[in-house]
This record gives structure tokens, C-alpha cells and sequence, in this order.
């Protein structure tokens, strides 16, 4: 097996996904959708969903991301999350 190639198609995919930024971004919806409400299958269906559309939830075209989300700025929208403090803020 040539790992490296396979490393190449990996840095690849990422790199077009968006890279951290996004990884961070779907790794945090993920997280939010396990602990949300909801049946373990409605669950599956929204991380598939939502791994679809790389990055947070909106940064796509509008009326992309998880079941029930709506478009930015839709009043059917929940509001974004507040901004975590930064590290630097004390």
C-alpha cells in the first residue's frame, strides 16, 4: 500500500474542505447535534447532513446545512451561539 499517497489524497480532501477552520466548525456541529434532541437515527441523518456541507452551518448556500435550520437571517433561524471568550480576556 503507498501510504503516501494516500497521505496526498487526505491533505487533498482536507485542504478542500476548508482545513481546520471547517474541521473545527463540523467537529462543533457534530458535537451539537449528538447532544441534541432527537431520535439516534434523526441523529445519523443530520451528521450526514451536515457533513456534507463543509465548515459551520450557513456558510453554504442558503437553505444548506442540518435538518431545521433554516437560512441566515430566516426569523424561523434559532440565533447563533455567543462567541466563546478568548483565551487572552481575563
Amino acid at each position: 500500500m503507498n501510504f503516501d499517497r494516500l497521505r496526498r489524497q487526505a491533505q487533498q480532501i482536507y485542504t478542500k474542505r476548508g482545513g481546520s477552520a471547517a474541521a473545527k466548525a463540523d467537529g462543533q456541529e457534530l458535537k451539537d447535534i449528538a447532544g441534541g434532541r432527537g431520535s439516534l437515527a434523526d441523529k445519523a441523518q443530520a451528521a450526514a447532513q451536515a457533513l456534507k456541507d463543509p465548515g459551520a452551518p450557513g456558510e453554504g448556500a442558503p437553505g444548506e446545512g442540518a435538518p431545521g435550520e433554516g437560512a441566515p437571517g430566516d426569523p424561523a433561524s434559532p440565533p447563533p451561539p455567543p462567541a466563546p471568550p478568548s483565551a487572552g480576556a481575563r
